[in-house]
């Protein structure tokens, strides 16, 4: 049976908080990996929305530039006119595209927050527990 606080000796006090120390850091240690993971996955996804923008854009470059500007100058607008009017819709679209990616990134910490706060609780205890 363990002894009471009062009886026991500063070695076991210390003993007893060293192990406990060392059984918190394991713990942050492992908070940070879940949370670092859980933001770049997060990121992962905003990058890949960027990048499918982007592919959006020039797909819709090509096809809509191939087609349109054809039908434009079918109607006797000049062919560098339809190319102008096709390329200006086409580059909107793919910068607002490129622009929400980016928009969702930036919103996202990539800093461990929790764990960032668990620490400072951690140390406050570890103060706590040497006085």
């Amino acid at each position: 049976m363990r002894q009471l606080n009062e009886e026991r000796s500063l070695g076991d006090l210390f003993g007893d908080l060293t192990r406990e120390m060392g059984t918190l850091v394991r713990q942050e240690v492992e908070l940070a990996k879940t949370e670092m993971t859980q933001k770049a996955s997060t990121a992962g996804k905003n990058i890949a929305s960027m990048v499918a923008g982007g592919a959006v854009a020039y797909a819709g470059f090509l096809a809509i530039l191939a087609g349109i500007i054809i039908g434009i100058a079918s109607l006797g607008v000049p062919w560098w006119l339809s190319a102008l009017l096709v390329g200006l819709i086409v580059a909107g679209v793919g910068y607002f595209l490129i622009q929400k990616g980016r928009d969702a990134l930036k919103q996202g910490s990539l800093a461990p927050n929790q764990t960032i706060e668990t620490l400072k609780e951690d140390a406050e205890w570890a103060k706590e527990q040497v006085k």
